[in-house]
């Protein structure tokens, strides 16, 4: 695979083979990174979503978002999160699955608020037991960014430690 004509090898998480499909429920799907994104260069260019993302409003150019997925992509299985639109999937947004992190983005703003989020995660902490992992984290949410608070506590993350801009959470999924 190639993102903007570099070969990048792909091993997000050591030893686990990363899906093509996650099947999320009848209405959503994750679909495994393929190097190809430019439909999310304008989910980027939202002041309101960087600044959700990142905590500062500065609009990425096109060398910062592929810096981005390349990091995402080392560390952990990137999905775009696909919605179905008639009897084809269109991209709405991403999200990163690895046990210490769970970044996510509902890239399209009139779908926020809908349970999304809450859908996505909750396929991604079935994963995170197919994988046998005791726990999973979310590294940080900021502290305006309600939204995303909700939505993990809602699938049963606990803030544990704060932060300077916001909180870390966690989810024990075995005792």
């Amino acid at each position: 695979m190639s993102v903007s004509g570099r070969e990048i090898l792909i091993m997000p998480i050591s030893g686990v083979v990363q899906p093509d499909i996650l099947v999320v429920d009848e209405e959503l799907r994750l679909r495994k990174f393929d190097g190809n994104y430019d439909f999310a260069f304008d989910w980027y260019q939202d002041p309101e979503t960087v600044k959700l993302v990142d905590g500062v409003d500065q609009p990425y150019d096109r060398e910062k978002l592929d810096r981005m997925y390349r990091y995402l992509n080392e560390h952990g299985e990137l999905y775009f999160i696909e919605i179905k639109d008639g009897d084809t999937y269109r991209p709405i947004g991403d999200v990163t699955f690895w046990q210490e992190d769970m970044p996510i983005v509902v890239g399209e703003k009139n779908l926020r608020g809908k349970k999304i989020g809450r859908r996505v995660v909750g396929a991604l902490i079935k994963r995170a037991k197919e994988l046998h992992y005791p726990q999973i984290f979310v590294d940080e949410i900021y502290h305006y960014n309600i939204g995303s608070q909700k939505c993990f506590e809602s699938a049963g993350f606990v803030a544990y430690e704060t932060t300077d801009k916001g909180k870390r959470y966690r989810k024990i999924l075995s005792e």
